[in-house]
């Protein structure tokens, strides 16, 4: 449909998940849509847990 065979629909799941959280914050609600069974599967999977874990590193020094 849009001449690209580089993104699949799991593809765009995540990206959904990504932006609704960002936007929303509502990872109870999140979890639920994907039917996941723990926050912690919702937020790796679609991330979020990295680009914590990279926030929290941005000004860490020794």
């Amino acid at each position: 449909m849009f001449g690209r065979d580089d993104i699949g629909t799991h593809t765009m799941r995540k990206t959904f998940g990504y932006a609704y959280y960002r936007r929303t914050k509502d990872l109870a609600f999140l979890q639920n849509i994907f039917n996941h069974s723990a926050p912690s599967i919702t937020k790796r999977y679609i991330g979020i847990t990295q680009d914590e874990i990279d926030e929290t590193l941005k000004d860490f020094a020794l």
